[in-house]
């Protein structure tokens, strides 16, 4: 938190010394649900009994992949790096971005897909990740930066993609809603438990769901969350396409009717 939050000051105030100002909407929104989500999450009700509780565990993770990037996000950290860098920090900074692995984590549809890989997870005997201090020091860190990967790029429309490869990212955004709800179902639907932690069982106090209930409520909001979290990538997706569409047209409209003629022989032609 310290490290997140004390980047984004420094580059804001970088700012202010060369005599701009970054707009004070974002940053509110940055501190306030970016890094008070992460902090709610790590230190509230799901980061103190996650490690007791199976609902708390995957919840956990599920909200510091998806849902805190995405809040982290609206405070447009990208923008306001490139708009502080300059030289080379800002190549550095642009070389990442174009990279192939940030082009990859930047796909719309790697999203979902690595959401259901990770929730797949919950499906195996997962007791060790909870009941292991280095398992969860780890997921607290990594999991957030994985889904920063994945939501900055997207949010931020540093990848540029055409038109044709936009709608079939969105055609494959239905159905991988499907597929995210999978592990949720499977876990929902199960009636034996999975984990098959039962040394943890004896610590939990005794208002506590049993173990079984425990995973069917793991279940329930990870198919909750499983579905909520595509719809902020639909919507990117549209975005993303009617951007893509009014670009194309402005190429077009500039085009003179000797290179128009061009481009229909040519359409033409290869279509024969």
């Amino acid at each position: 938190m310290l490290v997140a939050g004390g980047a984004y000051l420094t580059a804001v105030l970088a700012l202010r010394r060369r005599g701009h100002r970054w707009p004070l909407r974002p940053t509110i929104l940055y501190f306030v649900f970016g890094i008070g989500s992460y902090a709610w999450v790590s230190f509230g009700f799901l980061g103190v009994y996650s490690s007791e509780l199976r609902w708390a565990f995957t919840t956990r993770i599920a909200l510091l992949l998806f849902a805190i990037p995405g809040l982290m996000s609206l405070g447009r950290p990208i923008a306001l790096a490139r708009t502080v860098l300059t030289g080379l920090p800002r190549r550095v900074a642009d070389s990442v971005l174009a990279s192939r692995l940030v082009r990859l984590f930047g796909n719309a549809i790697f999203a979902p897909l690595f959401a259901c890989a990770v929730f797949l997870v919950f499906l195996t005997p997962a007791a060790v990740l909870r009941d292991s201090p280095w398992s969860e020091w780890t997921i607290t860190v990594l999991a957030p930066l994985a889904g920063l990967l994945m939501v900055l790029p997207i949010a931020a429309h540093t990848v540029i993609r055409t038109g044709f490869f936009i709608t079939v990212e969105f055609l494959l955004a239905f159905v991988e809603m499907v597929l995210d709800a999978i592990p949720g179902l499977l876990l929902r639907l199960n009636d034996g438990v999975v984990d098959h932690a039962p040394a943890i069982l004896g610590r939990l106090p005794g208002w506590f769901p049993n173990a079984l209930h425990d995973q069917h409520l793991s279940g329930d909001l990870l198919w909750f969350i499983a579905e909520i979290v595509d719809v902020p990538v639909l919507i990117i997706l549209f975005v993303r396409w009617s951007r893509s569409d009014r670009r194309e047209s402005r190429r077009m409209d500039e085009l003179t009717d000797e290179q128009m003629e061009e481009l229909t022989q040519a359409h033409l032609n290869a279509r024969g």
